[in-house]
């Protein structure tokens, strides 16, 4: 076997539409439907797709439950364009700036939670 990529992930939420929307809207990704009316956000070729916490579609983790989920995004703006926008936008940064490594080597990173409280990091690689 040979796996080339992660394709998309799945959080479990309290509320599909909040969930949508903040990582739409405050994140900048793109709001998708599929198959029969399931919700996701994509940002290029991954996506998160969301399940309600009250009915989670078949099959699913062992035992989803929201606010469960600690991710990171990579993001292209300098992490002090980021922070201004993030406070704009009432979300406040609950870790960093901080170095990390990530897949692709060493990146400075913020942390924010989204509304079912799952750690989003937010991440800059060095050019």
């Amino acid at each position: 076997m040979h796996v080339t990529g992660l394709d998309h992930v799945v959080l479990t939420v309290e509320d599909v539409d909040r969930a949508v929307d903040f990582y739409a809207t405050t994140l900048g990704g793109t709001a998708e439907t599929f198959d029969g009316g399931r919700r996701a956000v994509s940002f290029g070729d991954q996506k998160i797709n969301f399940h309600p916490a009250e009915a989670v579609y078949s099959p699913h983790a062992d035992r989803p439950t929201p606010g469960s989920g600690d991710l990171c995004l990579v993001v292209d703006d300098s992490l002090d364009a980021l922070r201004r926008d993030l406070r704009d936008r009432g979300v406040e940064v609950v870790h960093g700036p901080v170095e990390k490594v990530g897949a692709r080597g060493p990146m400075e990173s913020v942390y924010v939670r989204d509304p079912d409280g799952n750690l989003v990091e937010l991440a800059r690689y060095d050019a």
